[in-house]
């Protein structure tokens, strides 16, 4: 079982910076692939980020590469997002995302995660 609570979210004004931070609990976060998604009203929920077990991979959504950048410390159970260059397009609720028994490998499939945050909201003004 891992349980996920997000922190960092908040108000910013386009161009500004926020990192985002996903606290897990659970002996298994160090094996699993991690992810990033996002809610924006309206829409549905979308990929953004995601991590493979050690770090040693990324794969980002076209909208965000070049300005956000996921990481992770196995050490502390703790996955990061850092947003910059944020857009008004940003705007959305940010939820980590924990990959099932076995995903080591990151991924942009929602039904690879079993396991979801509560989700931050990241607003951003133009």
């Amino acid at each position: 079982q891992v349980q996920l609570v997000e922190s960092g979210g908040g108000l910013v004004q386009a161009g500004d910076s926020l990192r985002l931070s996903c606290a897990a609990s659970g002996r298994t976060f160090s094996s699993r692939a991690m992810g990033w998604f996002r809610q924006a009203p309206g829409k549905e929920r979308a990929f953004v980020a995601s991590i493979n077990w050690d770090g040693s991979s990324t794969l980002y959504a076209d909208s965000v590469t070049g300005r956000f950048t996921i990481s992770r410390e196995n050490a502390k159970n703790t996955v990061y997002l850092q947003m910059n260059s944020l857009k008004p397009e940003d705007t959305a609720i940010y939820y980590c995302a924990g990959g099932k028994s076995g995903l080591r490998t990151r991924s942009d499939v929602q039904t690879t995660y079993d396991y979801w945050g509560q989700g931050t909201q990241v607003t951003v003004s133009s």
